[in-house]
């Protein structure tokens, strides 16, 4: 009598783990393709059939290629110091912020924080034009100023270290308040350790989002030696005309290669901190 009631019970996790498969196949199949055609000769790119392994390994070529024909370290060195410097700025701002929308108690908080959430739906392209004028009567064009000082403020990292300090017990606030901290020093000795997980989510985010902004770092560089990966690929395939896909592919490997390494370093932490800021 029990063996017909247990086949759904039974059904639905093969069912759900056949469509995350299978979505996990189609989101990973263009990152495949890329990692195979880097790995090709120029003969081998545009067959007739799917060959992920090429017959002749071409690797040493593309990937001189793509580091010699363009200055692609500088650019990944770029790159490394935009978004590093966006994110150290963000949660020095973040921190603080959120812990006084969550942990204190004054008049307008809630009008602040809606204020926030309002800030999350404005693209950042809308305010494009009006950033680049302002920058332009600054002189700070075509720096690395120009890439970092309009995302030092990040809204999303607010509502995301806010929503997860409201999951910090205020016993341990009021525990630190009675050992006589201040409340700055509440934010960077007790809050901040408690935030890692938060941290890190948002860190994955934030450097995802930086390191392959193309838009932005169009608008306000010129000059080659600033340039951003996503620029330097840009580069790269206008100089090979698009015809020589296999060092372009290869340079987009090394391009993509520290995210991967940096999220299956952090996964875990990402995992907890998502997990933990949708608790109270």
């Amino acid at each position: 009598m029990t063996r017909p009631a247990s086949r759904p019970h039974l059904l639905l996790p093969v069912l759900r783990h056949l469509v995350l498969g299978l979505g996990a196949v189609i989101m990973l199949a263009p990152f495949v393709w890329m990692v195979s055609t880097s790995l090709k000769p120029a003969a081998e790119i545009f067959l007739d059939h799917i060959r992920l392994w090429p017959h002749q390994l071409a690797a040493a070529e593309n990937y001189t290629t793509a580091v010699t024909k363009v200055p692609l370290l500088r650019f990944m060195l770029n790159g490394l110091i935009v978004t590093v410097t966006i994110f150290v700025i963000q949660v020095a701002v973040a921190l603080p912020a959120a812990y006084a929308l969550a942990k204190l108690r004054f008049r307008g908080r809630g009008l602040i924080f809606g204020a926030i959430l309002f800030c999350l739906l404005i693209p950042p392209h809308a305010i494009a034009v009006p950033v680049f004028l302002l920058f332009h009567q600054l002189g700070i064009l075509n720096s690395y100023a120009a890439m970092v000082v309009p995302f030092t403020i990040s809204v999303f990292g607010i509502f995301l270290m806010r929503q997860f300090f409201l999951t910090v017990p205020d016993d341990l606030i009021d525990a630190a308040r009675m050992d006589g901290y201040g409340e700055f020093a509440i934010v960077w000795r007790v809050m901040l350790p408690t935030a890692v997980p938060a941290i890190t989510a948002f860190g994955i985010f934030s450097v995802v989002a930086h390191w392959n902004d193309y838009f932005w770092p169009l608008i306000v560089v010129n000059d080659q030696h600033l340039l951003t990966p996503p620029l330097g690929v840009v580069a790269f395939r206008n100089q090979e005309a698009g015809s020589d896909f296999g060092p372009l592919m290869a340079a987009a490997t090394l391009i993509i290669a520290p995210l991967v390494i940096a999220f299956l370093f952090a996964q875990r932490r990402f995992i907890e901190g998502i997990t933990l800021t949708g608790m109270k």
